[in-house]
């Protein structure tokens, strides 16, 4: 089983803006259940399907598998639950782990948020600048619930 650690914060600046390359990522819900999501992402040329179970903490079972493009398209249009999430993601490297700074489109615009992905949950690590309050534990800010609430309606 493959275990993500994710730990999300707010973005206090645009300082993140000149730094990695933006890649559309289009992303919808097959199943949206806090204890089995299922997801269909777009993240630039490659499909993927990732399943993830319940969160427990900052970690949480999560497997991905390639998928082909036109069926990630079709799921996307056809399967998954609306609306679609769309969002420019940028990797920024910073001490020695990868930050994934999310820009959101659509219903969810003004929403910016920053990512990291640890190896355990004690794991120390330094933040940027533009890195402010915690929301990890916050299931407002979860990509599959913003489709029921999206930003936009906070």
């Amino acid at each position: 089983m493959g275990i993500e650690i994710e730990r999300k914060f707010l973005v206090t600046s645009d300082a993140w803006m000149q730094q990695g390359e933006p890649v559309l990522l289009r992303q919808g819900y097959l199943s949206s259940h806090p204890s089995r999501v299922v997801r269909v992402r777009i993240d630039g040329t490659k499909a993927i399907m990732t399943i993830k179970g319940k969160n427990v903490g900052a970690s949480r079972g999560e497997w991905e598998y390639p998928i082909p493009m036109e069926d990630a398209k079709e799921f996307l249009d056809k399967l998954c639950e609306q609306p679609i999430i769309e969002k420019y993601r940028r990797r920024i490297p910073y001490a020695g782990f990868v930050w994934e700074v999310d820009e959101f489109l659509g219903i969810n615009a003004g929403l910016v948020v920053a990512e990291i992905e640890l190896p355990s949950e004690d794991q120390a690590f330094d933040k940027p600048d533009w890195v402010g309050e915690e929301v990890t534990h916050d299931k407002r800010y979860l990509n599959s619930n913003l489709i029921t609430h999206p930003y936009s309606s906070w």
